[in-house]
């Protein structure tokens, strides 16, 4: 099996690249890459000719051509959940820095460093009750977005002793089923945010929630509820926000995504893009981009893919060569690929087919070598996108 050439475009944890084997070469200057392994860094799929997957070690696949990578044939990854626990962390302590006015207060404790010890004590008597709070605890928390990191979110709540509602209108089972029974999952946004205390968003970025949050959703929320944005600049109309703050139709704004506008705004509290920046969250999500990767393209194999199916299959001891076919989701597909391996006296091993609903994923094993010609055959269908040829040396 010939080795891979990988294209490293931001920083990747050592934990992960440590993963690859011999059969990869990887650098941050690779021109013609087979792979690239990526974070925030842009990418344009059709920059690369001989590109034949993406995995990004992170949730959001917005600074990927995902949709120019599937009409090439090229499969994109993401590391779902991967950065779940590092989000969940940052943002509960967040909402607890806001409803008890801790940042005001330690700015308040910095002030007092030219006073002596009786005028420290003095004053702290005399201004605390400024920076009086509020628990979290028996407010009403509205969770936009169940992935893994809603649903983890969601499931703190009720283990802070909030009353959580959740919403997602294409939610995964697998997410849902990790919920726990006092989280209430609704069915419409309204039923979510019309008398929530906080408002906590965790949808990814599509074109579908850019501007999600814009004057009428924040219309429909409670009259100086709490907004935190932990998932993407974007879904948020800012201009909205701060038209809403500036009336005291919001109360505050937490996010991760600072900009001009919002800096310095005495409603707003800001950080500077850390809900993924930590060392065991960078580390799991480069392990699961490399894992991912490599899996693709030693085996073929597709797992958190953003725009392929989902299909595994584990080649016996006596495959010598796995075909893999990628199709445009029409009828008569598999009778297609089948009938000319079988017309060309190609025996297979085993046949297992997967389809998203936009793309067909074929995975055929067989125990003897595949002519170039007969993959030339299959090409020529106007309705396949690729093909791949993978040889095992047994």
């Amino acid at each position: 099996m010939s080795g891979y050439r990988l294209l490293k475009k931001n920083v990747i944890a050592r934990e992960g690249l440590e993963l690859l084997g011999k059969q990869f070469s990887i650098s941050d200057g690779e021109k013609d890459p087979q792979g690239i392994l990526v974070r925030s860094a842009k990418v344009n799929t059709d920059a690369y000719p001989s590109l034949l997957v993406v995995a990004r070690a992170g949730a959001g696949v917005n600074n990927i051509s995902v949709n120019r990578a599937t009409e090439r044939g090229i499969c994109v990854f993401n590391t779902p959940g991967a950065n779940a626990n590092a989000v969940v962390d940052l943002v509960f302590p967040m909402i607890g820095v806001w409803q008890r006015n801790i940042y005001k207060g330690i700015k308040f404790c910095e002030s007092l460093d030219e006073l002596d010890g009786d005028q420290v004590d003095g004053e702290v008597e005399r201004r605390k009750s400024a920076f009086r709070g509020m628990e979290i605890a028996g407010k009403r928390l509205a969770v936009i977005g169940l992935g893994q990191i809603g649903v983890r979110l969601a499931n703190g709540g009720v283990h802070r002793f909030m009353k959580v509602r959740g919403f997602d209108p294409k939610p995964a089972l697998a997410n849902i089923h990790m919920l726990l029974p006092d989280v209430q999952l609704v069915h419409s946004l309204d039923e979510a945010i019309g008398k929530a205390d906080i408002v906590s968003l965790h949808v990814p970025l599509i074109e579908k929630t850019k501007s999600l949050v814009n004057s009428e959703f924040i219309a429909r929320m409670k009259k100086g509820a709490l907004l935190v944005n932990y998932a993407r600049g974007p879904i948020v109309d800012q201009q909205a926000v701060l038209a809403a703050l500036d009336s005291g139709r919001l109360s505050g704004y937490i996010a991760d995504f600072p900009t001009e506008a919002l800096i310095g705004h005495e409603r707003v509290l800001l950080t500077p893009h850390l809900g993924a920046s930590t060392s065991e969250s960078e580390e799991n999500c480069a392990m699961m981009a490399v894992r991912e990767m490599s899996n693709y393209l030693l085996y073929g194999n597709i797992s958190n893919s953003v725009n392929f199916p989902n299909v595994e299959m584990i080649p016996s001891d006596l495959v010598r060569t796995r075909l893999i076919v990628i199709n445009r989701d029409v009828p008569g597909m598999i009778a297609f690929i089948t009938n000319i391996l079988g017309d060309n006296k190609i025996n297979i091993d085993s046949y297992k087919n997967e389809s998203n609903g936009a793309i067909g994923y074929n995975i055929i094993d067989m125990e003897s070598d595949v002519p170039g010609s007969i993959v030339d055959m299959i090409k020529d269908n106007d309705d396949v996108i690729r093909t791949r040829i993978i040889t095992f040396n047994r």
